[in-house]
């Protein structure tokens, strides 16, 4: 006999479960609703099935298949607009020529189907409706039967002052074909509405048989909840997938769970599932495959479907998280509340009870959210930040992310075309690299691999190289779980932000470019692109003045790609060189903030110990550096800039002008002027000094966080060529490092941030020029405001690009008139977040 699934159901009342999934899809106990009614329908040796479909049919299809892995044989039929029930049946009529079953396939039941198609034959029905014995019947159409079984009344969905029965319609029918006699061509009719009360008016033998066992139509999102519960309690007559532990938690194969972490059952943990140590899984939770719950999250009666993340400390509560969600550090959620697929959820959010959250939706840190988000949303509106895309490994950055990324990049450039692509020596990175490459041969586009390469190494071949781009792949400075993606333009500079809106636009279309069989591009491999690097900064310096001094330096890498570099231009300077972390570590590719004081303490000793002239601390990407002088003493990051910008206006031949942010302190200036410099101030934004450097004025630009660029040899920040350029003035000044430090001006800046939702940052900028207004004001990068006449004592207002933050800098006459105004600021900015 074969059996009918009805497929097509769109299931508003579970949105946003079903916002982008059709309901037979949904899962309970991590499987589709419509693969437990395959299952039965198989045990009850229905192998030959017609499968009707209308939403989203390409998922149901793509999943399921011909049904061959399955045991079954699928056909599928689709409505092209909504037949109802039964014209949806009409639809596949020409399969249907004996007694067939009707099921639906969102429904869960474990009823013995034989026994009602024995039960029609004997009764020799021309309708069997399956029936079953409910508490409320108010969501279903109830039946009233003689005591032969035949059908004698029955009502769709009835008032409470309408019920007359407690036996309910499942929705599971058998039925002979002749009925098809009575359902018209081509339009809506349902079975229970239309076509039943027609045959019961015409006299046909409809009867009604009462299963035992176990049915749920999970019709709303308290029967989903219920339905997953009830397959937990072993309600039903399916197990769930995986190895049943002695707590009664299933666990799938793959699943990495922490010795540390504590199950409490009934509960399922999917294939692949990563829970660290003092993570908390509790009762009726049901955890889908490759999700990742991190250290200290709490769990209890959630259902969290596959591909999720849930952040260290997060707690989740008789909740429901959709699939590629993503719950940050610390955010809580709470009961009864619903997160759509695709969802990012920032840290330390509150997402409050009965909130639904539909797919694709950005709820900002530190949100917190009391109603349901349908419409409304910040959204991902841009792939790139201020350190090119980045986001957690697997998670934000995945394979295919990268792949997509890289045939959009690729579909901007001329076939045959090459790009540079490097990395850093993670394995994050190295998976990330390849799907790149492989995106980039894809859409006709050439490659030049240079492996494992500091990032200035990298802007260095695409410049040239005569290639026409470049993309360098590492891990965030200071957070191992993060990954970054920097793409580069011809001259080896970050990309503009043109070019990045014309990237996105390819990314979000996939209209992707697709090289036929013979035009796909190459990968190639440049091995002495370090041995031309080092030529060329070496024919940048003064490197004969720097042999001259014989300098004896500290310098540790970081476990840092530099150390790939280092050695080749160590031999050129003549230098009497101490390294430390001088070697590649794929479990050391960054450095956390408190690693790298432990560093720079350690370093302090060896400075003093072997008695060097300094110590210099390259960060992971070859960029920034940190400084100790001979005394064994750190210079600060302000500090620092005012150094170089010393050092460069006096030593350095060549006329031009200093590039600096509007945050660095004004005695870059008055530093700069004295020797006759001139000064451009640009955006914070770091991308703002490397375009700045492209004018043929600037020759030089620094950051107050150690970084610097030298334009006439690479237009980008080097730490290598930095280091350089120190030994090379430190020539010229024939004097200690500690002499000059103690001979430069104290600067006294202020840093703050404060948290702004995305959609207040523009008033916080108005209300602060209105208080101002007046004063002195620079209006190029938010708003930088003028005590008086004065240029070194003001305040700068920046709304950050990426987080709902706003950032103050404030200098002054000293440390606490600078820390005094930012917090006036500070205070002023937080009145104005909460007002209405």
């Amino acid at each position: 006999m074969k059996a009918v699934v009805m497929a097509g159901g769109e299931g508003t009342r579970l949105r946003p479960l079903t916002s982008n999934q059709p309901k037979p899809m949904i899962l309970v106990g991590n499987r589709p609703v419509m693969d437990y009614i395959i299952e039965l329908l198989k045990r009850y040796d229905f192998t030959d099935i017609v499968v009707t479909l209308h939403f989203l049919p390409q998922l149901i299809r793509n999943y399921f298949g011909s049904g061959s892995e399955l045991g079954v044989s699928i056909s599928y039929v689709t409505e092209e607009e909504p037949l109802g029930t039964a014209g949806s049946v009409k639809n596949a009529e020409e399969h249907l020529s004996e007694t067939f079953l009707v099921i639906s396939g969102d429904a869960l039941t474990d009823f013995d189907l034989k026994k009602a198609v024995e039960y029609h034959r004997k009764k020799k029905s021309m309708v069997t409706i399956v029936l079953k014995k409910v508490e409320n019947p108010l969501e279903y159409g109830i039946v009233i039967t003689n005591e032969s079984g035949r059908i004698e009344r029955f009502l769709e969905k009835p008032s409470w002052g309408e019920v007359f029965s407690d036996t309910v319609n499942t929705g599971i029918y058998v039925l002979e074909p002749d009925i098809f006699e009575y359902i018209p061509e081509g339009k809506p009719f349902d079975f229970s509405k239309d076509l039943f009360p027609l045959l019961l008016e015409k006299g046909f033998p409809l009867y009604g048989y009462i299963a035992d066992g176990y049915w749920c139509d999970i019709g709303n999102l308290d029967q989903y909840r219920k339905a997953n519960m009830d397959l937990l309690l072993g309600r039903i007559g399916f197990e769930p997938a995986g190895i049943r532990t002695r707590k009664d938690v299933w666990i799938g194969e793959g699943a990495l769970i922490d010795p540390e972490a504590n199950l409490e059952g009934p509960a399922i943990i999917g294939q692949h599932v990563r829970v660290e140590k003092r993570a908390t899984i509790g009762e009726f939770s049901v955890i889908g495959h490759n999700v990742a719950i991190q250290e200290g999250a709490h769990v209890h009666r959630a259902i969290i479907m596959d591909n999720s993340f849930v952040g260290s400390h997060a707690v989740l509560h008789n909740c429901i998280v959709g699939r590629n969600v993503e719950i940050k550090k610390g955010v809580r959620v709470e009961e009864r509340s619903i997160i759509g697929d695709e969802s990012i959820i920032g840290e330390d959010a509150v997402i409050s009870h009965d909130v639904k959250i539909y797919p694709f939706k950005t709820v900002e840190a530190g949100a917190a959210v009391n109603r349901s988000i349908i419409w409304e949303t910040r959204g991902v509106q841009s792939l790139f930040g201020l350190e090119g895309v980045s986001g957690l490994v697997n998670v934000d950055i995945t394979a295919e992310l990268a792949l997509r990324l890289a045939m959009a990049f690729g579909s901007t450039l001329p076939k045959d075309s090459f790009v540079v692509c490097s990395r850093d020596a993670s394995r994050a990175a190295r998976m990330i690299k390849r799907a790149i490459m492989s995106g980039l041969a894809a859409t006709g586009v050439n490659v030049r691999d240079i492996r494992i390469a500091p990032s200035p190494l990298s802007r260095f071949a695409v410049r040239t190289t005569e290639s026409a781009g470049g993309i360098h792949i590492n891990v965030s400075s200071f957070d191992p779980q993060s990954i970054q993606i920097h793409f580069y333009d011809e001259d080896g500079v970050d990309v503009s932000e043109n070019f990045q809106r014309k990237i996105e636009r390819y990314f979000f279309r996939e209209d992707f470019r697709r090289a036929f069989y013979n035009e796909i591009g190459a990968i190639e491999y440049h091995p002495r692109i370090a041995e031309f690097y080092i030529n060329s900064l070496c024919k940048a310096v003064d490197i004969c003045d720097i042999k001259k001094e014989r300098k004896k330096v500290v310098v540790d890498h970081a476990f840092g790609t530099s150390s790939l570099v280092f050695p080749h231009l160590v031999g050129r300077m003549n230098c009497d060189v101490i390294s430390l972390n001088a070697h590649t570590d794929e479990e050391k590719c960054t450095l956390t903030l408190d690693e790298i004081e432990r560093s720079l303490e350690e370093m302090k000793k060896t400075v003093e110990v072997f008695e060097a002239d300094l110590g210099v601390l390259i960060d992971s990407a070859s960029e920034k550096i940190f400084l100790i002088d001979d005394k064994a003493r750190r210079i600060s990051s302000e500090k620092l800039l005012l150094l170089f910008t010393y050092l460069f206006s006096k030593y350095e031949r060549r006329k031009g002008k200093i590039a600096v942010p509007l945050s660095a302190t004004s005695l870059v200036e008055k530093i700069a002027s004295s020797f006759g410099r001139k000064t451009l101030r640009v955006k914070t934004d770091p991308r703002a000094l490397m375009k700045a450097t492209k004018r043929g004025d600037v020759l030089f630009a620094a950051t107050s966080t150690g970084g610097f660029i030298f334009s006439r040899f690479l237009p980008s920040f080097d730490a290598l060529m930095s280091l350089a350029k120190l030994l090379e003035y430190l020539h010229f000044a024939e004097v200690p490092l500690s002499r000059l430090v103690d001979e430069l001006p104290e600067p006294f800046i202020a840093k703050k941030t404060v948290y702004c939702p995305w959609e207040k940052k523009g008033k916080v900028i108005r209300r602060v020029v209105e208080r101002f207004k007046g004063s002195k004001m620079e209006l190029m990068d938010g708003v930088k405001v003028f005590d008086g006449d004065s240029l070194e004592r003001w305040f700068l207002v920046v709304p950050d690009a990426e987080e709902p933050l706003v950032k103050i800098y404030s200098e002054g006459r000293d440390a606490r008139e600078a820390r005094a105004r930012a917090e006036d600021i500070a205070t002023f900015i937080g009145g104005v977040v909460l007002e209405e």
